[in-house]
């Protein structure tokens, strides 16, 4: 195990296309990092230097502090599991998991002695002399995890390993990567296009866009204080509404019009933000999570938005709704099932400036209050 660190790392292929762009990273020992995003992110090809399967362009990842770039992949000592398990098929799973080690050139009795050890620990051992065609997919990806940890690498890399399976054996399978994990104290790098995979299994979260790391974080503080609009719109299930803004000046406090209809602030409100009028002069865009929408009569006239529903969805005791606000503006809200909502109905909801997000033109979000 080892500390991990990517120094101004830069990926170009030759038709000039840049994958990734000034990486800096650390990842500490024993951590669990997750790196998430769309697809084309760079997430994937940020997994695949760090493995030597691709050539860096420039900067330097350092392994335990030891510059790796030119190290072959076999010498870095790190194991990955891959979305589509790479299994041998005409081994059985023993075979798969000695495999590493037979190539390593072991003797045979230490080869068995640690192949039934991962066996054991992954609950494989029943299924040691069946082959990969006669498993479930969610046994193949413990073979795959096995075969994996057997080598006892200094760094574990999975790369989108539950996208094969369906969503009950997804959430199984989650949980016992992270137990695992936590078990083993290897340092694992897991990539993810699923943000949910990202927000419930790793220490930190590294979110990825257009080749560029936008936010390192734990999942907490990247729900709580996203650093742009677009960490804010990708983590979080449903995405943060995304609403333009702009300041009203008036007295008693920022006031923001929001698709139409004036909201405000309050004077001295507490928030997220050490809001000023100067500060509120830069928000061009509000965020409001859809579980954050409050029932109207909890606030005032002047905290209220209004609209049309446009769809639901019941969820047992909740129900998503779909409302277009008095512009057009689509705004998604997690409300209650008590009353239900049906589509053209026209409804009230409200905004609690406590739970508001303030971004400025540029995407950033406004400075956050320390503590």
């Amino acid at each position: 195990m080892a500390e991990i660190a990517f120094r101004n790392v830069n990926k170009i292929y030759p038709n000039g296309f840049q994958a990734v762009h000034r990486l800096d990273l650390s990842i500490a020992d024993g951590e669990f990092l997750v790196m998430v995003g769309p697809s084309g992110c760079g997430k994937s090809t940020t997994l695949r230097m760090l493995a030597g399967l691709e050539t860096i362009s420039s900067g330097d990842l350092l392994i335990a502090g030891h510059r790796v770039n030119d190290l072959h992949p076999r010498a870095r000592n790190i194991a990955m599991v891959f979305q589509s398990y790479a299994l041998y098929p005409h081994k059985t799973v023993q075979g798969n998991i000695e495999f590493p080690l037979r190539m390593a050139r072991l003797p045979a009795a230490e080869v068995k002695t640690r192949a039934l050890e991962v066996a054991r620990m992954l609950e494989l051992e029943p299924l040691l002399q069946r082959k990969p065609g006669l498993l479930s997919g969610g046994q193949r990806q413990r073979v795959a995890m096995a075969r994996a940890l057997v080598r006892d690498p200094v760094a574990f890399l999975m790369d989108e390993p539950l996208s094969n399976l369906d969503a009950k054996l997804r959430v199984q399978m989650r949980a016992e990567i992270a137990a695992l994990q936590r078990r083993t104290g290897t340092t694992t790098v897991y990539v993810t296009h699923d943000q949910v995979e990202a927000m419930t299994m790793g220490d930190r979260v590294a979110v990825f866009k257009d080749g560029l790391l936008q936010q390192v974080d734990t999942p907490q503080q990247l729900f709580e204080r996203p650093v742009n609009t677009f960490v804010a719109g990708f983590i979080g299930s449903p995405s943060m509404n995304l609403i333009t803004a702009r300041r009203e000046p008036a007295g008693g406090g920022p006031v923001l019009v929001v698709a139409g209809e004036r909201i405000s602030l309050g004077k001295g409100m507490e928030t997220r933000f050490n809001l000023t009028d100067a500060d509120a002069e830069r928000v061009v865009c509000l965020g409001l999570r859809p579980e954050d929408v409050v029932d109207p009569q909890l606030v005032g006239e002047d905290r209220r938005l209004h609209g049309r529903v446009a769809l639901t969805e019941l969820l047992g005791r909740e129900q998503m709704v779909y409302l277009d606000l008095r512009d057009g503006t689509r705004l998604v809200a997690r409300l209650h099932a008590d009353r239900r909502l049906k589509a053209g109905e026209e409804i009230a909801v409200g905004i609690d400036p406590a739970r508001l997000y303030l971004f400025q033109a540029d995407g950033r979000a406004l400075p956050y209050r320390q503590g």
